[in-house]
């Protein structure tokens, strides 16, 4: 229990959570905006792929690091259009479409990478995104190391949870993206288009999955390798339930995660000799549908979600 304690208390472990928070983070919003439009986008899995692929490939062929993580969010964008297209105007079902894209998106970013590296048998590494040290904020005893020295992709996290919050909840925009996921016949009605707030929400939602992929090859790791991904989409798609659609929920739903994460690795170095480590290994997930049970009895899910629309029909 002592240890336990002290790892709560300890700086490493807030910062180790707060970067294993970060693809989460990118990824909860994104598929936030998707589903406060009406639109589940199951495609997010291989979203995460090729914008890990895109952004780690582009600044290994001499792009900066942020080209790099335009070239992500870009590749992540078409992905989501082709969602968008087929799930929108033309009414497929968005569980298959979206599984679809997961396997297409995935396979592309292996054809890719194959092609462009048919002999390399380990990937090559880039120089990612650094800890910053942001003058006299880094000082602050605790909370200077776990916020302060963070990456820029981890600042960029934080500074999307602030941007989205305030365009869902403070702009004619947010309100009509709601609107379009709760009651999309009243948003015809005011003469907006359904089409256009719906394909517009699903392609910038999937730009910020893309970037959380981006992170794990750009930020947190150096390389791009198959199955770092390793079902941070899913857990996305989870935790947006967790966090009842508001961007303040997601951002703590991540965060928890994260600690989950942090933890088990802890754990495994004090009792791995005891427990064995798969136990470790599930433990994150295991909390985290406790706590998603929890918490979903009484989410308030977006009333249109899943129901396609078509303009004239009743």
């Amino acid at each position: 229990m002592i240890e336990i304690l002290q790892i709560f208390l300890s700086e490493s472990f807030w910062v180790a959570s707060l970067r294993i928070a970060t693809p989460l983070i990118f990824g909860v919003l994104g598929a936030l905006l998707c589903e406060r439009a009406g639109v589940l986008n199951l495609g997010i899995e291989g979203i995460f792929v090729v914008g890990a692929m895109t952004g780690w490939m582009t600044v290994w062929l001499g792009a900066p690091l942020w080209v790099g993580l335009i070239a992500a969010a870009a590749a992540g964008g078409m992905f989501g259009l082709l969602h968008a297209i087929l799930t929108v105007p033309l009414g497929l079902s968005q569980h298959v479409s979206g599984l679809g894209i997961t396997l297409f998106a995935t396979s592309s970013a292996s054809f890719i990478y194959r092609t462009a590296l048919p002999d390399v048998s380990s990937p090559p590494r880039i120089q990612p995104f650094q800890p910053m040290d942001v003058p006299f904020l880094s000082d602050i005893p605790f909370l200077g190391p776990v916020v302060f020295q963070q990456t820029a992709m981890t600042w960029l996290a934080l500074i999307m949870v602030v941007i989205v919050w305030w365009m869902m909840s403070r702009t004619p925009l947010g309100v009509a993206i709601r609107a379009v996921g709760d009651n999309p016949e009243a948003v015809n009605a005011q003469g907006l288009s359904v089409y256009g707030l719906r394909i517009g929400a699903v392609v910038a939602g999937s730009c910020l999955m893309a970037l959380g992929g981006a992170f794990l090859t750009m930020s947190a790791f150096d390389a791009f390798f198959f199955g770092m991904v390793n079902g941070r989409g899913w857990i996305s798609i989870a935790l947006v339930i967790f966090a009842s659609w508001k961007p303040g929920k997601a951002l703590l739903g991540a965060l928890l995660f994260g600690m989950f994460d942090a933890l088990q690795v802890r754990l495994q170095t004090e009792a791995g000799a005891i427990i064995p480590s798969q136990v470790f290994l599930m433990a994150p997930y295991i909390l985290s549908i406790i706590a998603l049970v929890i918490v979903a009895r009484r989410a308030e899910y977006p009333r249109a979600l899943l129901h396609p629309w078509f303009k004239g029909q009743r």
